[in-house]
């Protein structure tokens, strides 16, 4: 992957969120609906009692609060005015320029998992950005069974051995303005190749896009967007696991508290054991 310069990325206040569900069921959030609408400016979120975990960078380290830390040469506590979204800090993860691959992340264990979990951050690229490709540079919840290692690319999802959702942007070529087009990068049961599948909010799908996604007939078909660069976003991802044997799965996206993205009726597990267990911002 050539980078045509060194590429940022700025993160700020991380929250993770799972609920359960009860005898009624449960419905999608929207609006003022969510857990978030309780706390203006996130205080006191972190107390709530469906917060898995939480961490604004206010305190500069990252390590205690993650259980791995992706190359944290490339990863540095932004403290200049125009780089923090509320607080003093803000976490700045950077792509140098090289032919190889390099990865930057954050990674957190949930311990046994989750059917439902919620994803929320502040983020930013950099008037720079400049990266053509898939670049997996966004939020990510997965499912990981046990043995398998954390990053698999090209193991395909089987029902049994994990499924993922990744909130990010998808620039397919340089006259396509960065950092492209927001989507979801998907493995489950039913991708189309050996590598996820790309979900876009108007159901347009890659690989193969002259297939349209299969969502159910109350599919939702939605503008597809891109971000702006040197603008901070508000950034929530939700995975909800299927019952086995029922297409009840779903994926939704809100930014910057709209609702942007509504995948129903997906079939990512086909085992109650395969649960949300890992976090990624």
């Amino acid at each position: 992957m050539l980078i045509d310069q060194t590429c940022r990325q700025i993160r700020r206040g991380v929250f993770l969120a799972a609920i359960l569900l009860g005898p009624a069921g449960w419905c999608l959030p929207e609006g003022n609906d969510g857990l978030a609408s309780k706390y203006p400016g996130d205080e006191g979120m972190a107390g709530d009692a469906a917060v898995i975990s939480h961490n604004n960078f206010e305190a500069g380290e990252v390590k205690g609060k993650w259980d791995n830390v992706y190359h944290a040469a490339n990863i540095r506590m932004a403290v200049e005015a125009e780089n923090v979204h509320g607080g003093k800090r803000a976490l700045e993860l950077s792509v140098p320029q090289q032919q190889d691959e390099v990865a930057n992340a954050l990674v957190k264990k949930l311990g046994g998992g989750f059917d439902i979990v919620f994803l929320r951050y502040y983020s930013k690229f950099d008037a720079g950005f400049e990266q053509v490709g898939s670049s997996h540079n966004g939020g990510f919840l997965a499912a990981i069974a046990p043995g398998l290692a954390y990053a698999t690319p090209g193991v395909r999802a089987d029902g049994s051995n994990k499924f993922m959702a990744s909130l990010e942007n998808w620039r397919e070529e340089a006259a396509t303005a960065s950092p492209g087009e927001l989507n979801v990068y998907c493995y489950h049961p039913g991708q189309r190749s050996d590598f996820g599948d790309h979900l876009f909010p108007s159901g347009k799908v890659l690989p193969l896009r002259y297939l349209s996604g299969d969502y159910g007939p109350g599919f939702v078909a939605r503008e597809d967007l891109r971000p702006e660069l040197a603008r901070w976003y508000c950034y929530e991802l939700m995975l909800k696991a299927n019952t086995p044997g029922l297409r009840d799965g779903q994926i939704a996206c809100w930014l910057d508290g709209k609702l942007v993205a509504n995948f129903p009726k997906l079939r990512l597990r086909d085992t109650q054991e395969l649960k949300i267990n890992h976090a990624r911002p």
